[in-house]
């Protein structure tokens, strides 16, 4: 029996459709022989690399326009909307949807510097300074 996928699922991009929406966001509107030459360091068949992006398309997260015997995809999905949805569900999945805690673990775990949350500071300070980012 085929294994289901719930819709939530479905609108996360896997690590292989997140490299190809790289190559995307990055050149645009390109044919697969582009996307497969640009995935740095993979040796993808060209059929996989079809395969992904017409995965890609049927997600929506990909147009495509048949242009003499080749498809050219375009990215539908923002790189910013990718990045959001995706710590997003780690929000929920791995912090229940606390941001502090994520934060927390950042700082516990040494992955967030002194300097890094100097940064932050500065943000935070400045977002309720201007609430509405008009400044």
């Amino acid at each position: 029996m085929p294994r289901r996928r719930n819709a939530a699922a479905a609108e996360q991009l896997t690590p292989l459709e997140f490299e190809i929406m790289q190559v995307l966001w990055e050149t645009g509107t390109a044919n697969v022989q582009t996307v497969q030459a640009k995935l740095d360091g993979r040796s993808l068949a060209y059929t996989t690399v079809q395969t992904m992006l017409n995965v890609l398309h049927r997600k929506g997260k990909v147009k495509r326009k048949l242009k003499d015997r080749a498809y050219l995809y375009s990215p539908v999905l923002s790189r910013q909307t990718a990045i959001q949805k995706a710590v997003g569900d780690m929000l929920d999945r791995f912090f229940a949807g606390s941001a502090d805690s994520l934060v927390l673990n950042l700082v516990e775990t040494h992955k967030l510097t002194s300097e890094n949350l100097a940064r932050l500071q500065k943000l935070v300070e400045q977002t309720e300074e201007d609430p509405d980012g008009t400044r």
